[in-house]
């Protein structure tokens, strides 16, 4: 059996193992791989592991041995699954590695935006404690997050986990979400319309998959609709921000803050105007990338690759 990995490295830039991988069959693996380089290298592969290299519906028809594609992620649409289906190839994903690690994320950069550390330990290594004539001093108004209330727009694994933890910080949860029903354990959100949501949430953070529906979803119109003291943090989708509708509303005041981690494109280009927005943290995709989930998502996809050879397929994308 040929496996080819297309783009190893953000998975394993060499602080895991692929030895159980190597158990299943001949590894080939790439740390990146170009569009025009993935025929070549997948011309013989039975089975391919992919992130976000591409693989088209025009690519898929000239590989013809790929009978499995692994997506090493939740989200799949860097695969033509149609397509795919209709050459008869097998379609993973790994869903629900990296819930913690993302939600965890949601509040590092939420607690950023509040109490500005950052800010206040760079003042601190630039000697104004030392010169301050008071015992303490404040950069920015520092925010408590007991009594304020989070909306969540999605209520999957990950969105559940938020609730979870701004609970334990004192917050009100509210949600939005397509089942417009609570889970068992979570009786304490309130479920609230889109437009009451954007109304209502002193912080608002976005765990809905990117779709026709959800495409461009904070926009100035929602944007206008949140308090001016409100933040927004995407650990999602970057296509559910219209960014030079966020920039212009951080810009001129409307909201207060706001933490992304993903950008409509990735890398950004360089006039992406997120990226000279007033109070606006940006990391490069890293929620997902913490070594823990990075491991899991590694182990999970081997045992995708298992089932499928033992004629019993799990997370097969439908």
């Amino acid at each position: 059996m040929n496996i080819v990995v297309l783009d190893g490295f953000t998975l394993n830039p060499g602080d895991l193992s692929w030895k159980d991988l190597e158990t299943l069959g001949k590894v080939s693996i790439f740390d990146r791989t170009r569009e025009e380089q993935i025929i070549e290298r997948a011309q013989e592969a039975q089975i391919v592991l992919t992130n976000k290299t591409p693989l088209t519906a025009k690519t898929l028809s000239k590989l013809p041995a790929l009978k499995y594609i692994g997506v090493l992620a939740t989200g799949y649409n860097i695969v033509d699954f149609k397509a795919a289906k209709e050459l008869g190839i097998t379609v993973t994903n790994v869903p629900g590695y990296s819930t913690g690690s993302v939600a965890q994320l949601v509040f590092a950069l939420l607690l950023e935006l509040c109490n500005q550390v950052q800010l206040h330990s760079d003042s601190v290594r630039q000697g104004e404690w030392t010169q301050c004539i008071d015992f303490c001093y404040t950069k920015s108004p520092l925010i408590e997050l007991q009594g304020k209330t989070l909306g969540i727009i999605g209520f999957g694994q990950t969105g559940k986990q938020v609730a979870a933890i701004a609970r334990a910080f004192g917050m009100n949860v509210i949600a939005a979400t397509r089942s417009n029903k609570v889970s068992p354990g979570y009786e304490y959100i309130k479920l609230t319309g889109m437009s009451e949501l954007f109304e209502q949430s002193d912080a608002i953070s976005l765990h809905c998959p990117q779709t026709a529906e959800t495409q461009g979803l904070i926009n100035s119109g929602n944007l206008e609709r949140m308090k001016r003291s409100a933040f927004l943090i995407n650990t999602a989708r970057g296509g559910l921000v219209v960014e030079q509708d966020l920039a212009d509303a951080l810009n001129n005041g409307h909201i207060a803050g706001a933490g992304v981690d993903v950008l409509s494109t990735e890398p950004p280009q360089s006039d992406n105007p997120l990226l000279t927005a007033s109070n606006c943290i940006i990391t490069p995709h890293i929620a997902w990338a913490t070594k823990e989930a990075r491991a899991r998502l590694l182990n999970i996809a081997i045992q995708n690759i298992a089932g499928y050879l033992e004629n019993k397929p799990v997370n097969v994308i439908q």
